[in-house]
């Protein structure tokens, strides 16, 4: 993994190994299936690439199709500058945005290790099903 500044924006990038192992690990196929996850771009979204090797970025939560925006950096060869201070953490809002949560709140922040990112953005995102589901439910009667 490697995990740093690119320019203004933090980046973590997985090996081919660890996007295989990433991509398990937060049940992308649930909601994208067919993307592996490469890496991570500003602690918000993923990283994705598709079968046909296109690349593109997705909130973490949500991490559905309708979220995907082709990514506007090639991620093979890019270098980054490492962060010490930053090195195996993520920045997460304890609400989501997606659920009204203020990305500005400083109430809202804190940094997590990569494996509570990875239970939370599980959470989250099967909690953004279900409610997503029940609205769907209730449209069609």
């Amino acid at each position: 993994m490697r995990e740093g500044w690119h320019h203004d924006e933090y980046l973590i990038l997985f090996s081919e190994v660890e996007a295989a192992r990433a991509t398990a690990a937060y049940d992308i196929a649930e909601s994208l299936d067919g993307f592996t996850v490469i890496g991570l771009h500003g602690w918000d979204d993923f990283i994705v690439r598709d079968r046909s090797g296109a690349i593109f970025t997705v909130p973490t939560v949500p991490a559905i199709p309708r979220y995907l925006t082709s990514a506007t950096f090639a991620v093979e060869g890019i270098d980054v500058d490492s962060d010490p201070d930053l090195q195996g953490r993520i920045k997460w809002y304890v609400k989501p945005v997606v659920f009204g949560g203020d990305p500005s709140a400083e109430e809202n922040l804190i940094w997590i290790t990569h494996e509570q990112h990875i239970e939370l953005v599980k959470w989250w995102n099967r909690k953004y099903r279900d409610v997503t589901a029940g609205i769907q439910e209730h449209d069609s009667h």
